[in-house]
């Protein structure tokens, strides 16, 4: 299966830069990013907390905000140019995605809105503030944007973002045909004739900065999970022991995944988001010719996981945020962060 990108669109979207994530435990949240995960907090905003990681090159990659249910907030991928938005945001019209232009958020310009077919809310953005660190956080890798911080086990950037999707073939070829993705991988269920239940795609040579998982549910607009750079297999086996001490529900892993062979760890932070700690590079698509490689269902065990660790089936290709009737009670929940 070639690469179905439309010569117009591509290599007009960087890569993906910030992400917001609702969540109804804001105290909870900032504990699990900041404290475990030693990320650092840039600014406050209208009840919003702004973070970043220590390799992270803009003002934010993530945004909290406090809402009733957890879930995402928004996307934000930067374009390759000034010109390269304005024709993306042109496609995106087109289709009917499109949600108009904004004046941006902290550390972010001008930005086109849109949604994925599903209703992902989503935005593409060209001018950003890029992070200058204060003097006591000035690194001496002069490649690094701050110092690694001495609390918890730091990542070094966000780095990809999984959608549940009513539709994967929907979803996918939107985004193809209108921002120049490429698919790299996907499942088809063959006994179920051919149908998509998952897409990885990227507009740069990571192996994928979007998933695409289809809702076993039926449901549209939830968040799988977001995905943050180790970059070091070991930090994944080094998280989930801080994880087991401090009462963060692991859901799967450490193992590495078949698909895009990315090193893995599945926890659910206390507002309610599953979060994937991401321990290696996995595959770099360098190949400008490369062949989407399908996989087929019934030779999907090892797409999920080389080593055989277990993606628990009542929770992984369930549950999403924000949840449906019941799925809160899915999860055990945390309790330590109190007595800290």
């Amino acid at each position: 299966m070639s690469n179905p990108q439309p010569a117009d669109a591509r290599f007009e979207l960087a890569h993906m830069a910030h992400a917001e994530l609702y969540t109804p435990d804001l105290d909870g949240s900032l504990w699990f990013f900041t404290q475990l995960l030693g990320m650092r907090e840039t600014a406050r905003h209208q009840g919003s907390v702004y973070l970043r990681c220590y390799e992270d090159p803009y003002h934010h990659s993530l945004k909290l905000t406090p809402r009733d249910t957890p879930g995402l907030g928004n996307v934000g991928w930067r374009t390759t140019s000034a010109e390269a938005l304005d024709r993306r945001a042109a496609a995106l019209d087109k289709a009917g995605l499109g949600k108009g232009w904004t004046k941006g958020d902290l550390g972010v310009g001008r930005t086109f809105a849109f949604e994925s077919p599903d209703g992902h809310p989503m935005e593409l953005v060209w001018d950003v503030e890029k992070y200058t660190a204060p003097t006591e956080l000035q690194s001496r890798i002069l490649t690094r944007r701050s110092k690694r911080p001495l609390q918890g086990l730091p990542p070094r950037r966000l780095d990809h973002v999984n959608l549940m999707a009513s539709d994967v073939t929907v979803q996918k070829e939107l985004f193809e045909q209108t921002l120049g993705f490429g698919t790299r991988e996907r499942v088809i269920d063959g006994a179920g004739g051919g149908t998509e239940i998952g897409a990885w795609m990227s507009v740069n040579v990571l192996g994928h900065e979007m998933a695409v998982m289809k809702d076993q549910t039926g449901s549209k607009g939830r968040l799988h999970h977001l995905a943050f750079w180790y970059g070091v297999p070991q930090h994944n086996t080094d998280a989930a022991e801080l994880c087991r001490e401090y009462g963060i529900q692991i859901e799967a892993g450490p193992d590495v995944h078949g698909i895009t062979q990315g090193a893995f760890l599945y926890v659910f932070e206390p507002g309610g988001n599953r979060i994937e700690l991401f321990g290696n590079s996995g595959i770099l698509q360098f190949e400008p010719d490369y062949e989407t490689v399908t996989w087929d269902l019934a030779d999907f065990d090892t797409g999920l996981a080389i080593g055989g660790a277990t993606l628990p089936a009542e929770t992984y290709f369930v549950y999403g945020t924000p949840g449906t009737d019941g799925q809160d009670k899915l999860l055990t929940g945390w309790t330590d962060r109190d007595n800290l």
